[in-house]
């Protein structure tokens, strides 16, 4: 401790200056000494309790730090609890959220392709309105086939022969449901086995594929169809049909072309059909 030292200095400082200067030191200097001595004995007390004080502050301060650094982990675990909560909780509203999304998201896609398919219905019965003024590719829909003539004794199952799927495709045309329509083309073109059934066959693919803005595959079922039988009715027909779906594609050249060939072999074409080229030529402006 720092007091001993001077305690000590003191004593001996003491005990020098009594011996040199003898028997002959007054009273008074003896008790201003005695006073000096107990001043400074005094001083070195209180050092030494400011020194105690200054010690147990230290160990105060050492367990306090001790306490706190214990305390540390608890305190960072339970923290760390809580964020773990907290982001579990964020994760199961996220999921919640994108679950909603996706159905929104469903529910738009099914309403814009249902919007889709009302407008397409629409523009294809606008362009195929009555009197022919109509241009699309579904010139000639309206007219009736040998197929749709005939009747037919099978009961409302699934079609099987030729006759039953032209019947079955061209009810679903008059419903605007042309995937239905060009499916049931399809299979009575493989079944047919006569000229008349190929044609009313191909001539139902040819309006099912414009019924879907599908204009160049109709263009060339259409040529199909008045290739399979080049002098019929529905040949002229499925030329006119070939002019609509070019006009469609905005291939005005085109369309003209196929009006030129129908007017060059069916110079006197059925009422319908010259109504309809009347419309077309003035559409696609041909000389």
């Amino acid at each position: 401790m720092r007091g001993t030292p001077v305690l000590r200095f003191i004593v001996l400082s003491g005990i020098a200056v009594a011996a040199f200067a003898g028997p002959a030191m007054s009273t008074a200097q003896a008790q201003i000494s005695s006073r000096e001595g107990i001043a400074l004995q005094n001083q070195i007390e209180q050092l030494s309790q400011q020194m105690q004080q200054v010690q147990q502050m230290r160990e105060t301060s050492n367990g306090a730090v001790s306490a706190s650094s214990r305390a540390a982990p608890a305190a960072s675990g339970d923290l760390v609890s809580q964020l773990l909560q907290r982001v579990a909780t964020l994760e199961n509203e996220n999921r919640d959220m994108r679950g909603a999304l996706d159905q929104l998201t469903n529910q738009v896609q099914t309403d814009m392709a249902s919007l889709k398919k009302q407008i397409a219905d629409m523009q294809f019965a606008a362009q195929n309105g009555g009197g022919g003024g109509g241009a699309g590719a579904g010139a000639g829909a309206g007219a009736a086939s040998p197929a749709d003539m005939q009747a037919s004794s099978a009961p409302a199952a699934k079609p099987v022969t030729a006759i039953e799927l032209l019947k079955s495709g061209q009810e679903a045309l008059r419903a605007h449901d042309y995937a239905s329509a060009q499916s049931s083309a399809e299979q009575a073109l493989r079944r047919a086995r006569t000229v008349n059934g190929k044609i009313d066959s191909q001539f139902l693919l040819a309006q099912s594929l414009a019924g879907q803005k599908q204009y160049r595959d109709s263009a060339v079922a259409y040529f199909d169809a008045y290739k399979r039988a080049p002098k019929s009715t529905r040949a002229q027909e499925a030329l006119l049909g070939v002019s609509a779906s070019m006009l469609a594609l905005g291939d005005k050249n085109s369309a003209c072309e196929a009006l030129k060939k129908l007017q060059t072999e069916f110079p006197s074409p059925t009422p319908r059909v010259r109504s309809a080229m009347t419309s077309f030529k003035g559409r696609a402006s041909c000389h």
